[in-house]
């Protein structure tokens, strides 16, 4: 089955789920049909799924993570000890770990292809993940607070687990308060990360972008922290801090040396 059967049947069995979609059409077009498929899994609430569709879907996922190019941190070059520095999709890269900046609600953004890492990390790592993080939720019984951190598996992701981390929203001038709450983010994430055996973790830019926090300052918070941290618990940890933005590099470039 190429990809393209698999798309439509995907599409097929996600309009079949809900009444209000009978009579929708599947676009012709590759693209189309990817942006349709995208949107439907990002609006899709949790709820059970069809071993079929999981097949299907974990075979697709499997595809296009392949063709998007899997980055593994064996190829990765320090730029410190057990520190490094990588541009790109973090969702296609191979370590034990990577960090989702999650919301509140801990299941994914809700918006069709939004462009936001919650997006993309769920999106990537298929309909197990928001399932699998509102058990998650269900059992806490109340929304993330700011600052804490879970742990999920990867999925269909090329990473073992995903760490998910809910960060201070900026919304008026910073505060002390909210450096500790970031600041909070890194440490719950290495903490989780070592108690689970995680031996390699790469961080996003947490609270940057759809969240506000100065670029800067969240990494000149990122990178102090992780270094305390593996000073002060004599920890091993190997950590990535993964960029998009040639901003954001440009900075962790220049605060790493």
């Amino acid at each position: 089955m190429d990809q393209q059967i698999r798309r439509v049947e995907l599409i097929k069995m996600l309009l079949e789920e809900r009444p209000e979609y009978q009579g929708i059409g599947i676009p012709v077009s590759s693209k189309e049909q990817q942006r349709m498929l995208r949107s439907l899994m990002n609006i899709r609430l949790p709820g059970k799924i069809s071993d079929e569709f999981t097949k299907i879907q974990d075979e697709y996922l499997a595809e296009a993570v392949r063709d998007k190019g899997i980055t593994d941190i064996a190829d990765l070059i320090p730029v410190k000890d057990g520190i490094y520095l990588w541009q790109g999709d973090i969702t296609t890269l191979k370590c034990d770990a990577i960090v989702n900046a999650a919301n509140s609600g801990m299941t994914g953004c809700y918006v069709p292809c939004h462009g936001c890492i919650d997006n993309c990390i769920h999106t990537y790592a298929g309909i197990q993940l928001r399932n699998y993080c509102a058990g998650i939720m269900e059992k806490q019984g109340h929304e993330e607070e700011t600052g804490k951190a879970k742990i999920t598996p990867g999925f269909n992701l090329p990473c073992k687990y995903v760490l998910h981390t809910v960060g201070p929203v900026i919304t008026g001038a910073l505060t002390r308060h909210d450096e500790e709450l970031l600041a909070s983010c890194y440490r719950s994430c290495l903490e989780l990360a070592e108690k689970n055996d995680v031996k390699s973790i790469a961080f996003c830019c947490i609270s940057t972008g759809e969240f506000h926090f100065p670029n800067e300052r969240a990494a000149q918070i990122a990178v102090r922290t992780v270094i305390e941290y593996r000073s002060e618990h004599n920890s091993r940890i190997e950590v990535i801090f993964n960029v998009w933005k040639d901003i954001d590099y440009d900075i962790y470039s220049r605060l790493l040396g």
